[in-house]
């Protein structure tokens, strides 16, 4: 088969897998609103009419359960919508929270195959030992640990053969969809679909990346190098590749498993604090922080000491970056709407089409909680949700690099209750939040950004006469045009376009049925059965390009 006829039949072929999916959770209507009945199998639609059985999940957990019977891609887009409460229902967010990664391991056959390609050398060549079961397995990747002819201990991890083709499809797919949605669903185009599936795009691309992960790993360790506490796994760049990753194995304890902490008298509270105070030196010192600081990914060491693992996800915040999420916390804690609005526009996610009044009123109503407390009686899980409820309700979308924030600031709350409930995040963040805004609100600091702002207004002034001449000489000459848009006809002049040519068609219909009737009435040879060929075979086609009209009308849901 041509690649491309190839490509565009496995396409057609998963939009119908998508359907029936949606289809057999109960989202038919999602489908029917996004006209795409026609892509779709007949049992689907069949099911969707007759078939459907008594529903007794909620439509959080059904959602979910599309994502994973859809696959990898769209497991991690839940996962990724798990951490963006300012976009979908706080229910939703929690309830992707749960998708599972968790797949049946590939075959040590396609281990050996990959490593062969990615290093050019066979397993023996390169590692003593290597462990043909691995230690886990996830939709794009799996560990095994192994041992190097040197002697030190590794983990590997290795991405799953063709998972960059399923994914690089699935993408194709989702941007189609969010672009279709953007252009017809106008609640849904607020939320600017096309804009979330680039941000999945970018981290999914970034996890597929080992060489990213790698360099991740290489910043963590120049962060931490002196520290006393805090241990990250080294990298072996040797035997590592964008689809293979190599690293120093650490002997730990996972740090959900308590009776074992126990028994190696590991102090549950002070290994909360150590994880807090790690992150919060990230955020505030380093601007450069681990967002997935669960369970799963800290390992207690033996002698006191914290490994941390799995650096995929990571974020960066400039100093500016620091300097404006900290502006917008004292504002939580004064009671300043007006700051804090402002800080929204600074940031970048506030525009003119914000109603003003209406965010302030239900953000002093917000406030009203906080006001007059200490950052250390602020719990920072609360309010992270509570405010990323109040800008979800206002269609005010933070910046990826924020939301991870968010992300990693609800991840680590979470683990440090685990360890310890009545355990405050926010206590530990207080005096590094103090600190930074000690160090920004110096007289050197003063001076630098007085400097700085100084170039600034001093090119603009420069530069403006010049810019302002040019606007009036084009104005002078005529050339000064005003664009205007018009914004949802796009969906109407579609619907009118098939009206027109389903009465087009349904009026070359009639008319064939006429002229065959003429015919018939003449009693022209030849004759079949008496009747004139011609106008039995003119009813004929008019039968057939009928029932096509009919079983299109069906079919795209439009009767």
């Amino acid at each position: 088969m041509v690649p491309g006829i190839s490509h565009r039949y496995s396409m057609v072929k998963r939009y119908g897998r998508i359907i029936d999916v949606l289809v057999s959770n109960g989202f038919g209507y999602f489908v029917d609103k996004m006209g795409l009945w026609s892509m779709g199998s007949v049992r689907s639609r069949v099911k969707d009419r007759f078939g459907r059985e008594q529903e007794t999940d909620t439509r959080p957990e059904r959602a979910r359960k599309v994502l994973e019977e859809l696959g990898p891609t769209y497991v991690k887009f839940g996962q990724l919508l798990s951490m963006r409460e300012d976009l979908i229902p706080l229910k939703y967010a929690q309830e992707f929270t749960k998708l599972q990664n968790d797949v049946p391991p590939f075959p040590f056959e396609d281990v050996k195959a990959v490593l062969k390609t990615e290093l050019g050398r066979d397993i023996p060549e390169i590692f003593s030992d290597f462990d043909e079961k691995p230690v886990a397995a996830a939709s794009i990747g799996q560990v095994h640990k192994a041992r190097l002819h040197s002697g030190d201990d590794v983990v590997v991890k290795i991405q799953r053969p063709g998972i960059r083709r399923i994914i690089e499809a699935d993408l194709d797919i989702m941007y189609s969809l969010a672009g279709f949605a953007q252009q017809h669903i106008e609640e849904i185009k607020l939320y600017n679909p096309v804009a979330v599936v680039d941000e999945l795009s970018r981290s999914i691309h970034s996890e597929m990346d080992y060489t990213q992960e790698a360099r991740n790993i290489e910043h963590f360790l120049t962060n931490f190098e002196n520290d006393p506490v805090i241990v990250i796994p080294r990298v072996y760049n040797d035997y590592s590749s964008d689809r293979i990753l190599t690293l120093e194995y650490i002997e730990g304890i996972k740090c959900n498993k308590f009776e074992k902490l126990a028994n190696k008298n590991l102090d549950r509270n002070k290994l909360a604090t150590d994880v807090s105070e790690a992150f919060m030196k990230q955020v505030f010192e380093h601007g450069f922080f681990h967002a997935d600081l669960h369970s799963g990914n800290i390992f207690a060491l033996e002698d006191g000491r914290i490994a941390l693992l799995d650096f995929g996800m990571a974020g960066h915040l400039s100093e500016d970056m620091r300097g404006l999420l900290i502006d917008a916390l004292i504002a939580i804690t004064n009671g300043d709407s007006t700051q804090y609005i402002e800080v929204m526009r600074d940031l970048g996610v506030a525009d003119e089409k914000l109603d003003v009044r209406s965010f302030k009123s239900d953000y002093d109503h917000f406030l009203f909680k906080y006001y007059g407390r200490t950052l250390d009686e602020v719990d920072a899980t609360e309010v992270s949700s509570e405010m990323l409820s109040l800008l979800r309700k206002h269609q005010i979308q933070v910046p990826p690099n924020v939301a991870l924030l968010f992300k990693g600031v609800m991840t680590v709350s979470g683990f440090a209750m685990q360890m310890v409930p009545d355990f405050n995040v926010t206590e530990i963040a207080e005096p590094y939040a103090r600190k930074f805004m000690k160090k920004r609100f110096s007289p050197r600091n003063i001076a630098k950004n007085s400097s700085k702002n100084l170039w600034y207004v001093s090119r603009l002034l420069s530069r403006a006469p010049l810019q302002l001449s040019h606007i009036l000489e084009v104005a002078e000459k005529g050339y000064l045009n005003l664009k205007f848009e018009h914004e949802g006809t796009d969906r109407l002049l579609s619907e009118i376009s098939v009206a027109s040519n389903r009465l087009a068609f349904s009026l070359i219909i009639s008319a064939i049925i006429v002229g065959s009737s003429l015919v018939i009435q003449t009693g022209m040879e030849p004759q079949v059965w008496g009747v004139p060929l011609f106008g039995l075979l003119g009813f004929l086609a008019a039968g057939i390009f009928g029932m096509g009209l009919i079983i299109y009308i069906i079919r795209t849901g439009s009767l």
